[in-house]
């Protein structure tokens, strides 16, 4: 499923959610990593993009 966040640069990012292998808060706001060393950087708070993430991995209902 893909997650949309609001990049660093304020362009649209989508995201992989079944890809991300960590996720850890900067100076600009949330670093979401992929494996081979990608990682993109996100204006959401840590909390928001948590949440987004888990939302999009549970089963539909």
């Amino acid at each position: 499923m893909l997650v949309m966040f609001v990049g660093a640069d304020r362009t649209e990012t989508a995201v992989n959610a079944a890809q991300v292998t960590f996720v850890s808060s900067v100076n600009d706001g949330t670093r979401i990593r992929f494996g081979e060393g990608r990682s993109v950087t996100v204006t959401e708070p840590i909390g928001e993009v948590l949440d987004s993430l888990n939302r999009s991995l549970r089963p539909h209902e």
